[in-house]
């Protein structure tokens, strides 16, 4: 693969232009076990210099934590780079384990506050609501983040795991950048009804964990085997006991496919989440985490690789052979609302 820089694509209609592929960064400092800082700072670095312009964190993420992490590369790059954060998922003082989903107007206000404070900007380019509490109408919560668009707090509005009429109620409200959903050859619902409204609207398609949490990759066969215990894809139905064997076993076509074209199987996994702009019609921004270099540069290589349609057949029957959900609880999911 050459060293060069990716392409670029638009978020929504009227978003920031960034590179094709993003960055997930709550691995830098949450969820995945011990982190090395300087790895991770020269993963921000290399990033950027392929092109690399769409950084993904949220509040949630260490509470607040991965924000903190991520702020001095922001505030060196701030022309260059376009910072995505969230809110939604409260963290209980009594309980730091626990996460509580609030879309009411005083947290929203309270949580942009602090995530600027933390990211030590004046604007964050792209907000995500993180998770839907139905317990709020999301014309509300949506009436709620334009405001702080009107108040230049934030750029751009996102959702995170909302469902196709959800996006539409919240698109009636304030034009909407961006979706973020999880989106691989593992996980596949989203394209029933979220995707068509994302086209529909001219809403742009974040894919989070593209590369199944690393399951795609191969780098993990048994997360209770192979993992440290502070890692959460321990507690993921899909990666434990004879789900992770049977998902284990799906990998053969990825292999083969990989092989055909002297790549390896994240980068076949990730080609095939950024061939899903074509095959649907709609810009596709996938957002895969990685705290190493060398992940970055084998990463976006793969925006260089087209699939033919045989090699897509040979892939299109996985994600219906998977085993496991995707999360303990799909109840918070566009998935457990559809």
């Amino acid at each position: 693969m050459t060293d060069s820089t990716i392409p670029t694509a638009r978020l929504g209609d009227d978003g920031p232009e960034v590179g094709v592929q993003g960055l997930g960064c709550m691995g830098m400092s949450f969820a995945y076990g011990p982190t090395d800082t300087d790895a991770s700072r020269a993963t921000l670095e290399r990033a950027l210099e392929l092109g690399v312009t769409l950084y993904d964190t949220a509040d949630a993420y260490g509470a607040g934590e991965n924000e903190r992490f991520l702020a001095p590369f922001f505030r060196a790059h701030r022309e260059e780079v376009v910072v995505a954060t969230k809110f939604a998922l409260s963290i209980p003082p009594e309980d730091p384990t626990r996460r509580i989903i609030r879309n009411d107007a005083p947290y929203i206000r309270e949580a942009v506050e602090a995530s600027l404070r933390r990211l030590d900007l004046d604007v964050i380019d792209l907000y995500y609501m993180h998770r839907r509490d139905v317990n709020v109408p999301i014309e509300e919560t949506v009436g709620v983040m334009a405001d702080l668009v009107r108040e230049g707090k934030v750029k751009h509005l996102g959702l995170s795991e909302v469902t196709g009429e959800e996006l539409r109620a919240a698109q009636a409200v304030h034009p909407i950048a961006a979706v973020q959903s999880e989106w691989s050859l593992f996980s596949r619902d989203i394209e029933a009804g979220v995707v068509p409204a994302a086209r529909e609207l001219g809403v742009a398609l974040v894919p989070y964990s593209p590369l199944g949490r690393g399951f795609l990759t191969g780098s993990f066969a048994d997360a209770d085997q192979d993992l440290t215990q502070g890692d959460f894809r321990r507690q993921q139905p899909r990666f434990t006991g004879d789900n992770a064997a049977a998902n284990a076993a799906l990998l053969a076509p990825v292999r083969t496919v990989a092989e055909a074209h002297g790549a390896t199987l994240g980068q076949i996994a990730l080609a095939w989440v950024q061939q899903r702009a074509r095959v649907h019609g709609l810009p596709v921004i996938p957002i895969p985490g990685t705290r190493k270099p060398t992940r970055v540069e084998e990463n976006t290589g793969a925006t260089r690789i087209v699939l033919t349609e045989d090699e897509l057949s040979l892939l299109e029957p996985i994600a219906e052979k998977v085993a496991g959900d995707r999360y303990a609880d799909m109840t918070f999911t566009s998935a457990g609302r559809e």
